[in-house]
């Protein structure tokens, strides 16, 4: 029995599990010359899959309605006619959110369970990380005792993103949405300050006290007006990276929002956004930092893991109800 999620109908607003379709299937999957069949262990649901359930224009192109959708994925080699991998093998890359499924061997990347967890290599030591740390370095250029603030801190990049500023030495604060997750922030993940959003009446006031300083640079998950208050405490030179948007990937109309272009003159302030192929020369560096550090017991990590590939839209529902903390996967 192979299990397939497709992509229903266009989500309007805020996505709904009417908008996937389960398809199940009796056949055999036989394999040619060149090719290996894998079995699906981890699924990754990230907030960009929104943005793909839509046919808006973006840099990469939207799902097909009636066809599988696609994320990171962990499987496992259960068969084999490629050289490159043998049965029992574990490897990552995008694939189809199906429990089943033939694949050429293009763009997976061999795993080792040994070295860390399978569902690391979606999180820290995959596409998290890496985005996590282009950004951060990337972008940010950041220098030691300047003060970084992370939007969306409690979530899977978030998260990865406060730990490495500390360890480059910058002060580090973070937003987050409940009092629980402002509590991991400081006590797990090393922030020196954390906000929670959701019962702070005044933000901008909150940042002003939370940054004595000033805002030197800025990574920003969320956008909305979490981010709109940063721009009145920035510092000259300041450096805005953007990654995401999580609070209006789903308004059906468009948002209102602050003039930014006043912040930036005014401060001679950079805000760029960035998707995480752009440095895809900077990803060996990257896991050798990434990896090195993990070993070192300086960066944690944690996840959110839902059971069971029937719930995998669920899981991607809920990250829009903010019931992550860390890295959302459903384990298969």
């Amino acid at each position: 029995m192979i299990q397939t999620i497709l992509l229903k109908k266009r989500p309007k607003g805020k996505p709904t599990l009417s908008d996937f379709e389960f398809l199940k299937e009796e056949k055999d999957l036989n394999i040619k010359e060149g090719e290996l069949l894998l079995e699906t262990t981890y699924i990754s649901v990230d907030p960009y899959l929104r943005g793909r359930m839509s046919d808006a224009k973006s840099y990469v192109p939207p799902f097909e309605v009636g066809k599988p959708i696609t994320s990171g994925i962990v499987a496992k080699v259960i068969a084999s006619k490629n050289s490159k991998f043998k049965e029992g093998d574990f490897v990552s890359g995008m694939m189809d959110w199906k429990t089943l499924q033939i694949s050429k061997g293009e763009g997976l990347l061999k795993v080792d369970k040994d070295l860390a967890p399978l569902s690391a290599y979606l999180g820290i030591l995959g596409m998290t990380g890496l985005t996590a740390y282009c950004g951060l370095t990337q972008i940010g250029q950041p220098k030691a005792k300047e003060t970084l603030v992370v939007s969306g801190a409690a979530g899977a990049v978030g998260s990865v993103v406060g730990q490495i500023g500390k360890i480059l030495g910058l002060y580090v604060v973070g937003i987050a949405g409940t009092d629980e997750k402002v509590e991991m922030l400081t006590s797990q993940f090393g922030f020196d300050h954390a906000i929670n959003y959701n019962t702070t009446k005044d933000m901008g006031t909150a940042l002003k006290t939370a940054c004595p300083k000033g805002i030197d640079i800025y990574f920003d998950n969320v956008g909305g007006p979490i981010s709109d208050a940063v721009l009145f405490n920035i510092n000259k030179y300041a450096r805005m990276i953007i990654c995401g948007a999580i609070s209006v990937y789903n308004n059906t109309e468009i948002p209102k929002s602050i003039s930014v272009q006043p912040f930036l003159v005014k401060n001679s302030a950079l805000m760029q956004g960035f998707i995480v192929s752009n440095y895809s020369e900077k990803f060996p560096e990257a896991m050798k930092n990434l990896s090195t550090w993990l070993a070192e017991g300086k960066l944690n990590y944690t996840e959110t893991v839902v059971n069971g590939f029937e719930n995998t839209p669920q899981a991607f529902l809920d990250l829009f109800e903010g019931k992550n903390k860390g890295k959302m996967i459903v384990k298969v």
